[in-house]
């Protein structure tokens, strides 16, 4: 087994698949971030590869992402590719002795999570995943307000999102690939949803037992459009949620999720940062905080894990939480059986 050193800053990050998601979201946090630096790109397509080298001061970039894996100017590997190229891109930079940041999902089944962290184990290699969520003042405020016990107990969670589909998603000769399971996992639950599952995960443990119910729609791609469960946390926390991604188009789009307990009720959203909202039972006005959305998203995760890699503090998503994540998406689409019920 190989053994993890920490690594001495600036950590020198490499990414392989430097497409959409690196230009705003996390791309220029790696060389924004203190004790981080970007030293090489990789994409298969050699213009877009240099483009985005020139435009991002980065001085290195290739087309081949074992070329980037192996370049002795690389301490750190993101991993910002489509979901079914990341267990494999992940197991060939932990085995090349290097740590891993893999986009979320982390994977596009439960079984490719597991081999994954088989191979952390195996080398000893940090994986880490980008469930950024974790790291954002929003949610680390709904957490702060959930451990003060503001609401009591928590009992009962509900999520409701509801959106439109796109044009894309009505072209079937160029459908994204977010809505092409043999790419993605599935469609826009295991693209979207994972999100709110995980950050459940972390403000209210892991979710032990799910159930749910499937359908398409609107037939527009293979991929499910509307799905439903329901849950129940280890800590004892039951829940429901609702995704449809094909409502009408004349519908506002609706990101809500609803946490009750036995003294109150905090809402919030997992993607439009509304307003933090507070209900006391015995208080007549509801409390109100509001967050901005930070310019790169990633940035406040980017910036625990490099310090994490110097050895500085604990991951908070590595491939065991993300992995729960998956667990839960792929029972909840039949990809799994639903566990058996725990009965104290």
């Amino acid at each position: 087994m190989s053994v993890f050193h920490h690594l001495v800053p600036p950590v020198r990050w490499g990414i392989i698949g430097c497409g959409d998601v690196c230009e705003v979201k996390s791309g220029p946090a790696f060389y924004k971030t203190d004790g981080s630096s970007l030293v090489a790109v990789m994409r298969r397509d050699a213009a877009k590869a240099e483009d985005f080298a020139r435009r991002h001061g980065v001085a290195c970039w290739h087309t081949d992402a074992q070329q980037l894996i192996d370049n002795p100017e690389v301490d750190a590997v993101y991993v910002a590719t489509p979901p079914s190229t990341h267990a494999a891109y992940a197991v060939r930079v932990m085995r090349a002795g290097k740590p891993v940041y893999v986009e979320k999902p982390m994977a596009t089944s439960y079984a490719e999570c597991l081999e994954m962290n088989r191979v952390a184990e195996q080398t000893g290699m940090p994986l880490l995943v980008a469930y950024y969520r974790r790291s954002l003042p929003y949610f680390l405020w709904v957490k702060k307000l959930l451990d003060s016990r503001c609401i009591g107990t928590p009992h009962l969670v509900r999520v409701d999102f509801r959106a439109a589909a796109s044009g894309r998603d009505k072209d079937d000769k160029h459908l994204p690939w977010r809505v092409q399971p043999h790419i993605s996992g599935g469609g826009y639950f295991y693209d979207m949803a994972c999100h709110t599952l995980d950050i459940l995960d972390f403000l209210l443990g892991e979710i032990s037992e799910v159930h749910g119910f499937t359908a398409n729609c609107a037939g527009l791609y293979d991929a499910e459009d509307t799905v439903t469960a329901c849950f129940r946390f280890s800590s004892g926390v039951i829940g429901s949620g609702e995704w449809l991604y094909a409502s009408p188009e004349n519908e506002q789009p609706h990101d809500y999720v609803e946490i009750k307990g036995s003294k109150g009720i905090i809402s919030f959203s997992t993607f439009s940062f509304a307003p933090v909202l507070l209900h006391k039972d015995t208080a007549k006005t509801c409390e109100e905080w509001n967050f901005s959305r930070p310019e790169h998203i990633q940035q406040p995760m980017i910036k625990d894990i490099t310090a994490f890699l110097c050895g500085k503090g604990t991951p908070s998503s590595d491939g065991i939480s993300a992995a729960r994540t998956n667990r839960v998406m792929d029972t909840i689409l039949g990809k799994l059986p639903p566990p058996s019920p725990v009965h104290e």
